[in-house]
């Protein structure tokens, strides 16, 4: 059976008839295998990309890292190791997080930055890209004079001349107008000005102009690498803090949460190693500071009050010995020494009480008058209170942080107003935890002053003066004890300060290790610059097979259509239509052969001749080319045969057998001529033909004239085939009007070339029966694509049958393939 004539009419298949998909994916896959050479060469190109950029253009980023605990036994406002969740929102290590804070702190890297000149960068230029250096590897320091104002983002570069000179040469243009001051840390704009020449410069010689002021400085341990030029440009202060900030990374051990590890990146290994050493050495310094501020504050008060309370000591213990002197009382007879005892001690206790307010006093003023700097430690004032030190530690940042805002905001400006209510808050929240102990501290004294006064009933009944007497003593005793309650604090402070340590002990130092960059990624690089390249080739095959329409595989067409398949031909090399004359070995006359064979199944076996028309959709599928050689292979099989050129349009017989083209089909039909005179010879006996003959005005008409179909009929009585050339339907409609007179329809669809939207029109009148005895013969089919449906003999050479074989060279794919084969059968 002819390959699909079988396909079914369902109403399904019916929904499906005509339409072609979208993506041909078997047909994408050949097209990739058979343009491998593209993905080989993206691929090559790719990696060689990928290396120069690599080798030449990528800037590499470097990571450095430092451990430390923190210490928890901290007794300091600026230090806080209590609860401070309400100020920062965090839960646990207090310490750790307020630290973390200090360390990402713009006062903190500002510090850094003018200490270490972290504002000045160093990098040398290659041939192809420019390099960061580390301060310490270049063999000069470049030290500006901050009073003057210099040009930043403007790059230095250095050239060695010998001798420790160097040639400072600058940019051709660039400079600008708008300098930087880095004592006011802001821009100024200067007169016009020429740019200033290069200069040779010796170390330690000021280099002047109008917008830069430095001088070189040996670097007392330079490095062993020698640069053929130092490139070095100045970054304003805010820049500098803002990039330094964003590359420092702090994090905290998930086991332990005291345990911080803090990390920094950039552009050189030294340079990151050095900023965390340093930064954490600073950090050291002040939390050492803070830990001291608040205890030398402490002690100084001690030292002020006890001051007072000596003099007032002194001034009790000279009445009560006067006292002694002229009322000659140096003891009382029969005193009750367990009530003086008692009045004794609630003395103490109240002088200590008494002392604790004026400490709550001290820190009250401190408080209000916003001078924190002043602060004295909450021992004084007999306060263990963290949350009260949290608060403290949160308004001097808000003070500070109210600082800088101020020289950006207006005092009305929302900035500024959310600043002061937080301030206000703190300072409420602070003043009111005060108050709390205040309170206490009062009515500590008030129960303290009724025993008292219950003790002293059992005293009226000394003699008067004797009742004075032991009033100055025991104001003497209250106050000595005022004074050892201070004395004691003042040890115990003197001990603090002589005793602290920062809370900072450093586990693993940042060290250059040799450490690999950690950015960027060079595998990751290469691999998308690969796979970008491998990609463009493949999105522009897959492109070209979605814009595509042309007809390309053989069975997307036979699904599409479910139109009978009578034969592939191959692509032809012959010099004219006449292949299966001249050639007649050939895999392509075979192919016609069984294409002659396929016939049968379109029209009736019996004994009345044949009328076969050929058409196809437009010019140039090989619809002449299809028509001779089928005329041929029936004439060489012994039937009697003629073939009709009747694409009166376009004429082309006539020149593949050599034929004058004076008289034809179109002289006939307008009766010029008789049927004799159009009817030619050929070099088969059995074949004959008639060709177009002129162009006439009126092509349809005469082809559809009675005429004509009386040309056909008289024919049938001398010729067993007649086979008609007839025009392309898809431009006229010439041809489905002739289909209503044959026996069996061919329509040539030409591979690669006729476009899929042309075959809708035939498949449609085929499958709603307007057209009946259809069928396909595939053209110009490439063999060397190995991709055909596996019908006919026009596809695949090789084989040793036919005369293309002589020629045949194997494609690569199955040299390859059939190499593998012997390998496994020897196997």
């Amino acid at each position: 059976m002819i390959p699909g004539k079988e396909s079914t009419n369902t109403p399904a298949a019916q929904d499906k008839v005509g339409s072609f998909a979208i993506f041909d994916f078997e047909y994408f896959i050949r097209r990739l295998l058979k343009n491998w050479y593209w993905f080989v060469l993206m691929a090559a190109l790719g990696y060689g990309i990928s290396w120069v950029y690599s080798k030449y253009y990528a800037q590499r980023i470097y990571a450095s890292n430092l451990s430390l605990s923190i210490s928890n036994s901290t007794a300091s406002y600026f230090t806080p190791n209590q609860s401070i969740n309400f100020i920062w929102g965090q839960t646990g290590n207090q310490d750790g997080v307020y630290l973390k804070k200090m360390l990402l702190s713009r006062s903190h890297n500002e510090y850094l930055v003018k200490q270490l000149d972290l504002y000045v960068n160093y990098a040398t230029s290659g041939l192809i890209k420019q390099t960061y250096l580390d301060k310490y590897d270049s063999p000069v320091f470049l030290e500006i004079d901050r009073s003057s104002l210099q040009q930043v983002e403007y790059p230095i570069t250095l050239i060695p001349k010998g001798g420790d000179r160097y040639e400072v040469v600058l940019p051709k243009e660039g400079q600008s107008r708008s300098l930087y001051s880095f004592e006011l840390e802001g821009f100024k704009t200067v007169p016009k000005y020429v740019r200033p020449e290069n200069k040779i410069l010796a170390l330690n010689q000021w280099y002047t102009s109008p917008n830069l002021k430095f001088k070189l400085i040996k670097n007392p341990q330079p490095s062993e690498i020698k640069f053929e030029n130092i490139i070095i440009s100045l970054s304003t202060v805010n820049n500098t803090v803002n990039n330094l900030v964003s590359t420092i990374s702090v994090e905290f051990d998930k086991e332990i949460s005291t345990i911080m590890m803090i990390g920094k990146k950039g552009y050189n290994l030294n340079g990151t190693v050095n900023f965390l050493n340093t930064s954490v050495a600073e950090l050291e310094k002040k939390r050492l500071i803070d830990r001291n501020v608040v205890d030398k504050n402490t002690d100084q008060y001690l030292i002020d009050n006890l001051g007072k309370i000596r003099k007032k000591l002194d001034s009790s213990a000279t009445v009560l010995n006067q006292m002694k002197v002229s009322e000659g009382l140096y003891d009382i007879k029969d005193r009750d020494e367990k009530s003086l005892e008692n009045i004794k001690a609630l003395d103490a206790k109240k002088a200590d009480f008494l002392t604790r307010i004026n400490s709550l006093n001290t820190i009250k003023n401190s408080l209000t008058s916003q001078n924190l700097d002043r602060m004295i430690s909450t021992n004084s004032a007999g306060i263990e209170d963290g949350m009260f030190n949290a608060t403290v530690a949160e308004l001097k940042v808000l003070y500070a942080k109210r600082r800088e805002l101020a020289l950006i905001y207006t005092p009305s400006s929302e900035p500024m107003r959310e600043i002061n209510r937080l301030i206000n808050e703190a300072r409420t929240n602070s003043t009111g935890s005060l108050g709390n102990y205040y309170n206490t501290y009062v009515n500590e004294i008030s129960k303290i002053d009724r025993e008292i006064a219950r003790a002293n009933i059992d005293l009226v009944t000394y003699p008067e003066k004797e009742r004075k007497y032991m009033d100055a003593e025991r104001g003497y005793n209250m106050i000595e004890a005022t004074y050892n309650v201070l004395l004691s604090k003042q040890n115990e402070t003197q001990i603090r300060v002589a005793t602290n340590k920062s809370d900072i002990n450093v586990i693993d130092p940042a060290k250059n290790l040799g450490q690999g960059p950690i950015a960027p990624n060079i595998a990751k690089v290469k691999y998308i610059i690969m796979g970008g390249l491998l990609l463009l080739p493949l999105l522009l095959l897959a492109i070209g097979q979605v814009l595509d329409s042309r007809i390309r595989n053989i069975k997307e067409l036979l699904q599409a259509t479910r139109i009978p398949l009578l034969g592939v031909i191959g692509k032809s090399t012959h010099d004219n239509n006449l292949t299966v004359l001249e050639q007649p070995r050939s895999s392509i006359s075979e192919a016609f052969r069984g294409i002659r064979a396929n016939l049968r199944f379109l029209h009736k076996e019996d004994n009345q001749s044949k009328v076969i028309l050929v058409t196809s959709s437009i010019g140039g599928e090989g619809k002449t080319y299809v028509s001779i050689n089928i005329a041929s292979v029936l004439g060489l099989s012994g039937k009697k045969t003629i073939l009709l050129g009747m694409d009166l349009r376009k004429p082309k017989i006539f020149g593949d057998f050599k034929i004058n083209n004076q008289y034809g089909i179109s002289n006939y039909l307008t009766g010029e001529v008789e049927m004799a005179q159009i009817i030619n010879k050929t070099s088969i006996p059995d074949l004959d033909v008639a060709t177009s003959g002129p162009i006439p005005p009126n092509p349809s008409e005469l082809l559809m004239s009675d005429r004509n179909i009386a040309f056909i009929n008289e024919l049938k009585n001398h010729y067993d085939f007649i086979i008609i050339d007839s025009p392309p339907v898809g431009l006229v409609a010439d041809s489905f009007e002739l289909m209503t007179y044959s026996d069996a329809s061919i329509y040539v669809v030409r591979h690669e070339y006729t476009e899929k939207h042309m075959l809708k029109m035939i498949t449609e009148k085929y499958h709603s029966h307007e057209v009946k005895n259809l069928g396909l013969v595939y053209n110009d089919y490439q063999a060397d694509q190995g991709y055909g449906y596996g019908y006919g003999y026009g596809y695949g050479y090789g084989y040793g049958y036919f005369e293309e074989d002589a020629n045949y060279q194997e494609p690569m794919l199955i040299k390859i393939r059939n190499k593998i084969r012997k390998i496994f059968e020897k196997n």
